[in-house]
């Protein structure tokens, strides 16, 4: 850290104390002339930047016809919501599900507080995918009290145990939770092997039956073949009848199998009567279309493919022989199978679809009669067009800065969503559209220097991280673009919280040639959003990416992301901005408008950058080690290392299923990493463990860092594992003797 060193020297010291006697005649001050002042401390740069023109313009209106708002704005946000319902009544309260095990409830037209209806969180295993996934209302209710509720436990045998249970309340009137009278009746059971791919959802049909979507049972890749086997409950949709049958339930007759006896929890000695189709993978949000007796359905595929599928009785979906209409697993496998009615890939950030409505609203004309879903994980939201010869078009409607977990409708056939990041109930509305603010070219932004784009605009602020994310081997420079009188407030975590119109800039090069510039921005509304530019070979002009896109460059694929995988990365619990915070900042560095080397944390604060002075010296505040620095404590390097490549996602509340802290200031035993068992999978590893210590040969973190497949982390941002990674991590673990 650069010392305090004052510029004035002993002999203009006492040259001051000369003049000031002199004047004052033996000493004494002269009345009204104060003191000599020491001149500030020379730190990195002179003065704040003037900032006039790399500010965050308003956000485009996301769809010519359709966009989306908060349906709620007063409501208290619903943590992990994975469900919502309207009751079935005049005037409804509406339902959500939390995938924690609380089924909450709230008066939509005093919607400024939700209450807790019913609570399974002391017995729902909520790990992985596992939690308080579906729930139904008795076609009969509020005549028949009774609801129906789909949780997962930990199994009596086995990882995982899937419970459809009935439910009889004592009180629907009120909008309290059911009393002491409230009974619970188990109607079905079902044995997982793993803790994901559970599927979720439950439906009455028409026929008043009661349809239950199960997953395979989890791992990857099908590891048991439970979708093509029909001895088992598992990838498949279940029809039973659970009206007027006591605690248990009847077979229908329509059922494909429905003349063999019932089947348990586990496998079974003949194909079991409760299925109605089979060969799904995770169907994920599915729901019956009231006109037509349609059941439309979501399936989460592996690595490459997402499917949207009309689900037939005694239809098989081709899981695992296939995902989606492409062949996978082909080993065993008869058919006939039944293609999707449309699939999408995994790419420009895809990677999981949530299951949505045929539309039946009036506020949206243009979407009646149209099957509208979304992936999770980029937040795009679509709907299929009939093309009028029995197959279907994907139209685009938005892209959103959410994670849509389920659909839902209300009493007029509206159509809403749950935003799983941020706990909100949304609500697709029309818009009028707009041009698009965010320019095209980059020379355009605002944030480059007129006379030389290669070079950033006057107004930004140069800093660098002491634990830089891997980006395939690109070098990157990384600026601030603050408005004018704006400055960044840091949270009780020292994470940093930039004001409206920011924009941070990252120009990534390789060897040394520049390839890409971004902009992550707050947009004046607050709500950020990512944008990437792609440098032509001469350097001279860098053009907007829309929708992302993978080039070879230097020998090497290049992926351009896409703007809605910037907030799969950077994400809201890791307050978005994700380099900039006090430890990472706190470092030296050499500015190159003055030359000068300082702390950067100090020469921020000199310049007025922050709400708030720093609560004290540098040396003081947290810090973190550049994991290249052989010279830092290697436990310390290793930490640094995760918590830059990883814990945007790995922390309390972030967007993964599984329940790991990578954070830099989380102790080892804290992480929910060390010494234990992987839910996701043990990647073919004997005796696996996430982190096993003095063993990275089991350990699934350092297998994971390793590979770039559908099994890698991180799984996006990068296609070349980073050996220099790999290697740090595997000495770490290697040294661990425990988790202490």
């Amino acid at each position: 850290m650069t010392s305090r060193t004052n510029p004035l020297t002993i002999p203009s010291l006492l040259l001051i104390a000369g003049l000031v006697g002199a004047c004052g005649g033996g000493g004494a001050k002269t009345q009204g002339n104060p003191p000599p002042q020491p001149p500030p401390e020379v730190v990195g740069l002179d003065a704040r930047p003037d900032n006039l023109t790399c500010v965050a313009p308003a956000r485009a209106s996301v769809g010519a016809a359709i966009d989306v708002t908060d349906a709620f704005p007063g409501l208290p946000a619903i943590a992990q919501p994975v469900k919502v319902l309207v009751e079935p009544v005049a005037n409804p309260r509406w339902f959500v599900l939390r995938k924690s095990g609380q089924l909450v409830v709230f008066d939509p037209d005093a919607a400024t507080s939700w209450s807790t209806y019913v609570d399974l969180s002391a017995v729902v295993r909520a790990n992985s995918e596992g939690g308080l996934l579906g729930m139904a209302f008795h076609p009969d209710y509020p005549a028949v009290a009774e609801i129906f509720l789909y949780y997962t436990i930990n199994g009596p045998s086995t990882e995982m145990q899937s419970v459809i249970s009935r439910f009889i309340l004592d009180d629907i009137v009120s909008p309290s939770a059911p009393g002491a009278g409230t009974i619970e009746e188990v109607i079905l059971q079902v044995d997982q092997f793993a803790s994901n791919h559970n599927g979720g959802d439950i439906a009455f049909g028409a026929d008043r039956m009661l349809y239950i979507g199960f997953g395979d049972g989890g791992g990857g890749g099908d590891p048991q073949e439970t979708g093509q086997d029909t001895t088992r409950l598992l990838g498949a949709f279940l029809r039973i009848d659970v009206i007027g049958t006591g605690t248990g339930y009847d077979i229908p007759a329509g059922n494909p199998f429905a003349g063999n006896a019932k089947c348990g929890p586990g496998v079974n000695a003949a194909s079991c009567p409760e299925i109605y189709a089979w060969g799904v993978r995770n169907p994920w949000r599915w729901s019956f279309d009231p006109p037509t007796g349609d059941l439309w359905a979501g399936d989460v595929g592996q690595g490459a493919w997402e499917e949207i599928d009309q689900i037939e009785a005694g239809g098989n979906y081709g899981w695992d022989c296939r995902e989606g209409a492409h062949d996978f697993e082909l080993s065993g496998c008869a058919g006939p199978f039944i293609d999707p009615v449309s699939e999408y890939a995994h790419t420009s950030g895809n990677a999981s679809i949530t299951g949505g409505f045929v539309y039946r609203g009036t506020n949206i004309p243009t979407l009646q009669g149209r099957y509208v879903f979304a992936d999770f994980a980029s937040g795009r939201i679509w709907a299929l067009q009939s093309d009028g010869m029995g197959g279907y078009t994907n139209d685009e409607l938005l892209v959103s800065s959410t994670q849509p977990s389920s659909f839902g409708i209300d009493q007029d056939g509206e159509l809403y969503f749950t935003d799983y990041n941020n706990g909100r109930i949304m609500r697709l509305v029309t818009s009028g559209g707009g041009a698009d603010p965010v320019p095209e070219l980059l020379s355009d932004s605002g944030c480059v220097d007129p006379a030389d784009i290669t070079h950033p605009y006057s107004g930004l602020v140069p800093y660098e991280i002491n634990a830089p994310f891997w980006s395939d081997g690109a070098a990157k420079d990384r600026h601030i673009g603050l408005p004018n009188s704006a400055t960044i407030s840091i949270d009780t975590n020292d994470d940093w919280v930039f004001p409206a119109g920011t924009v941070l800039v990252k120009n990534f090069r390789l060897n040394g040639r520049l390839i890409e510039t971004r902009h992550l921005m707050r947009h004046p509304d607050g709500v950020w959003a990512g944008y990437t530019y792609e440098w032509n070979v001469t350097e001279t002009e860098a053009t907007r990416v829309r929708g992302g896109k993978t080039e070879v460059i230097d020998g090497q694929n290049w992926v351009f992301p896409d703007e809605a995988e910037c907030l799969r990365c950077h994400t809201n619990v890791a307050t978005v901005a994700l380099g900039p915070e006090t430890a990472q900042l706190n470092r030296d560095f050499t500015y190159p408008s003055t030359g000068r080397t300082h702390n950067q944390l100090e020469t921020l604060d000199a310049i007025s950058m922050f709400s708030s002075p720093l609560p004290g010296d540098p040396a003081t505040l947290p810090d973190m080690p550049d994991p290249a620095d052989t010279a830092a404590d290697l436990g310390q390097r290793a930490r640094s290392y995760l918590h830059t490549n990883c814990s945007q996602c790995h922390q309390p509340g972030g967007p993964t299923p599984v329940n790991i802290d990578l954070r830099y200031t989380t102790e080892l035993p804290d992480t929910n990493a060390c010494n234990v068992v992987p839910d996701a999978g043990g990647l073919g590893i004997m005796m696996p463990r996430i982190i096993a210590p003095g063993d990275a040969a089991r350990s699934v973190l350092v297998e994971r860092v390793s590979r770039r497949d559908i099994f890698g982390m991180p799984t996006l941002g990068s296609t070349i594992p980073d050996t220099a990674g790999v290697a740090l991590l595997t000495d770490w673990v290697n040294g661990l003797v425990n988790c202490n």
